[in-house]
């Protein structure tokens, strides 16, 4: 039986402060921005991931202490240009740090307005074999 990982709760404080952190700074996909009488509720996804965060009112955030999440951990081909593009788009991000000389040894983090850390890992065999295939777009 296969188990896949498809949402990860993050807890935060100001719903359309995070949204505009992940969506205009951190570059996530805005999946849905659902608001009814019992949640409001936003799914943003990073691209070429299959997990997405949920951001918002749910019960189960409304446990959490905002920003009281700590090093979910995001996968780039390449750290040094992901960390260039989050830092011209205005996020604070944490030097390389090289732990071990193989692929996968390398990382950085940074953290949204509410404290919840990311760690951000190296992986250069991603750029030609990616976990989600990714789709041709239709020429226009």
């Amino acid at each position: 039986m296969d188990w896949t990982l498809e949402v990860v709760i993050l807890p935060v404080s100001d719903l359309d402060r995070s949204i505009a952190f992940y969506r205009d700074q951190v570059g996530f996909d805005l999946d849905h921005d659902t608001e009814n009488e019992r949640m409001h509720v936003a799914q943003l996804t990073p691209r070429g991931s299959g997990c997405s965060i949920v951001i918002g009112s749910l019960p189960s955030q409304n446990e959490m202490a905002p920003g009281s999440l700590r090093g979910v951990q995001l996968v780039v081909a390449d750290a040094a240009a992901a960390r260039d593009e989050l830092i011209s788009r205005g996020v604070e991000a944490s030097e390389i740090t090289v732990f071990d000389e193989r692929d996968g040894g390398t990382f950085f983090g940074f953290a949204d307005p509410d404290g919840n850390t990311w760690a951000v890992q190296q992986i250069a065999a991603r750029a030609a074999e990616p976990l989600i295939p990714r789709v041709a777009q239709p020429a226009v």
